[in-house]
């Protein structure tokens, strides 16, 4: 099988491009990052492309006028490596309906909730605040919707008393970052795909809340 190639986007310090880049190099995952986008120039993601070898691109989003014109040239920059999967990892900039339509199926992202509770931002403290007993990270198709595409795969943590929303956090991104390399690598063995907006793993159709560990 050969492999698939990824254009990673991200916005700040890109840990879970890094698990999926360690994933990589050691043969767990069949495919390359090809490009890493980020909207920042300050993205210490970007240093983490360039230390591992992969072309690192800024596409700086306050010199565009409007959301469309941002995406229109993220895209075209996309297109010039042609990827087979478009990954999301801390990209902090809604999507126009546009943009993910012309890549559907094809654009995963890992949010830090257990969708659908909690689209948005501030997660860990709105669990918190709700008293939730257990918070964690689903990893989920992209579709037009916030937060709303078909998940692939949730993690669970319990939350202990006392526990701040930046202790919580921390323990959401260690889950993160073993589920986001495995949900990428099903995707490049050709195992996961979107079909009639929903999740399919290995021709079977996950349920609402994906496959679910912890």
């Amino acid at each position: 099988m050969s492999k698939k190639s990824i254009v990673v986007l991200l916005s700040g310090n890109g840990s879970n491009l890094q698990a999926i880049i360690d994933e990589i190099s050691r043969q767990k995952i069949n495919a390359k990052i090809v490009a890493v986008i980020a909207n920042q120039k300050t993205a210490y993601g970007l240093i983490r492309a360039e230390n591992a070898g992969i072309p690192a691109i800024c596409i700086d989003h306050t010199s565009f006028a409007s959301r469309e014109d941002y995406d229109t040239q993220m895209a075209s920059c996309i297109n010039e490596f042609n990827p087979n999967l478009i990954v999301l990892a801390g990209f902090m900039r809604i999507l126009t309906p546009a943009f993910v339509e012309n890549y559907q199926g094809r654009i995963l992202n890992i949010h830090p909730s257990l969708l659908p509770k909690y689209k948005g931002l501030q997660t860990h403290q709105r669990a918190i605040d709700a008293g939730d007993e257990e918070h964690g990270a689903s990893v989920h198709f992209v579709t037009p919707e916030l937060d709303g595409g078909p998940v692939v795969l949730q993690s669970k943590v319990p939350i202990f008393e006392q526990q701040d929303a930046q202790e919580l956090a921390d323990r959401v991104q260690q889950q993160e970052r073993q589920m986001y390399p495995l949900v990428i690598k099903w995707f490049c063995e050709d195992r996961l795909k979107m079909i009639d907006n929903k999740a399919v793993l290995d021709n079977q159709i996950l349920a609402e809340e994906g496959y679910a560990i912890g």
